[in-house]
């Protein structure tokens, strides 16, 4: 399990772009399970869409990626400070229902494959149980130059 500290401290990641709130389990080199609550107070829901708020698909997208990241910190540690994990392709996306406010997104991933820096990882963010949206992801952990 990682708290909001570790996750800070794993990822670059802040608000209001940081789209992990807790781990709840991982399995280092094999998955994580992890979870963004999805509030009225998100700054995109103030256009997307009035009236209407959905969470968007990309940051759905995005939320996976940042729970892969924390997968390959577990399950290969490295400095944050001195590496960074980029994300390089997503594949085979599919959005299966609106997230909405008061939702808990929980987020799936997977590890399908890694050698050397390059990873893919398999996603799947769900609500209630029910399928989100899911993608499969490509990353690398690359040296960070700030």
């Amino acid at each position: 399990m990682m708290d909001i500290g570790k996750i800070l401290s794993a990822l670059p990641h802040r608000y209001p772009f940081l789209l992990v709130d807790r781990v709840v389990e991982v399995v280092a080199g094999q998955r994580i399970h992890a979870y963004k609550n999805v509030t009225f107070n998100e700054e995109f829901f103030q256009g997307h869409f009035p009236g209407k708020p959905v969470m968007p698909g990309v940051l759905q997208l995005e939320a996976m990626a940042q729970a892969g990241a924390l997968l390959a910190y577990e399950g290969a540690p490295f400095d944050p400070s001195q590496k960074v994990i980029y994300l390089m392709s997503f594949d085979k996306v599919k959005f299966r229902r609106p997230v909405v406010p008061g939702d808990r997104l929980d987020l799936h991933v997977r590890i399908e494959r890694q050698k050397g820096a390059i990873w893919r990882l398999a996603g799947e963010a769900k609500v209630d149980g029910q399928p989100a949206s899911e993608a499969q992801m490509m990353a690398m952990i690359a040296d960070r130059k700030d």
